[in-house]
């Protein structure tokens, strides 16, 4: 099966949609499928519903997708330093599912593990926890979360081999697998692609039966906040 493309936008042929759900890895712009998301923007699908950590920056990242007003609902941990996410949220443009972020993640998980929802106590007694089942266990209430399952996946990792084995560069990790793991269709970038068999098998974070198709990217490697100390 081939999954190397030679580019985000000949990796996505075939798999956009208008009212498409897409999960997207990344932390911030730690981590973030930037050739992908835009390929998106090109590809100008529309009435998305996209489930990530949070949505970039204003100029960056999903805050792209924001400015060109593609994005119908995002399901997210928090609005970050996004200004236009806040903006759009605020004035009814745009619709938000917050979620805690262990929650998200889990929820993330729990869809690529063929799991179709969890209890968790976290949100119990919240705004999070309305219109929820709520259930007892041991003495303790808690809430039933769904599962996520997007029709794509886009996230970023660090190497890969031709078969879609994953390596991710330390907290660039953070939602990148839970991520992939509950696309229908995962495409990924990378800074390396490599043979199969010159990955270290105990090094691989997400096997490559979750990834579909993948890109080397060129990344710009942005810094979200710059915090310096005194000359």
């Amino acid at each position: 099966m081939k999954k190397v493309y030679g580019s985000a936008a000949e990796a996505l042929d075939g798999l956009l949609f208008d009212g498409m759900t897409i999960a997207a890895g990344g932390f911030g712009l730690s981590g973030i499928p930037e050739n992908l998301i835009a390929a998106i923007r090109d590809a100008g699908t529309k009435d998305l519903t996209i489930a990530s950590n949070n949505c970039g920056v204003d100029d960056f990242g999903l805050g792209v997708l924001l400015q060109t007003k593609q994005v119908k609902k995002m399901i997210s941990s928090y609005v970050g330093e996004n200004a236009e996410f806040m903006r759009q949220y605020l004035s009814g443009e745009l619709e938000l599912e917050f979620n805690p972020q262990g929650t998200l993640a889990e929820r993330m998980r729990a869809g690529g593990c063929g799991i179709p929802g969890f209890y968790t106590k976290t949100g119990v007694g919240t705004q999070i926890a309305e219109g929820k089942e709520h259930k007892d266990f041991d003495g303790q209430t808690y809430i039933l979360e769904r599962a996520i399952v997007a029709d794509l996946a886009i996230v970023k990792a660090w190497k890969a081999d031709t078969t879609g084995n994953l390596v991710f560069r330390k907290t660039a990790r953070n939602f990148n697998p839970d991520a992939a793991m509950c696309g229908k269709v995962c495409v990924c970038e990378v800074e390396e692609i490599v043979q199969p068999g010159e990955l270290d098998g105990d090094a691989i974070h997400l096997p490559g039966v979750f990834v579909h198709r993948l890109i080397q990217g060129a990344f710009e490697k942005r810094i979200e906040k710059r915090t310096v100390r005194a000359a």
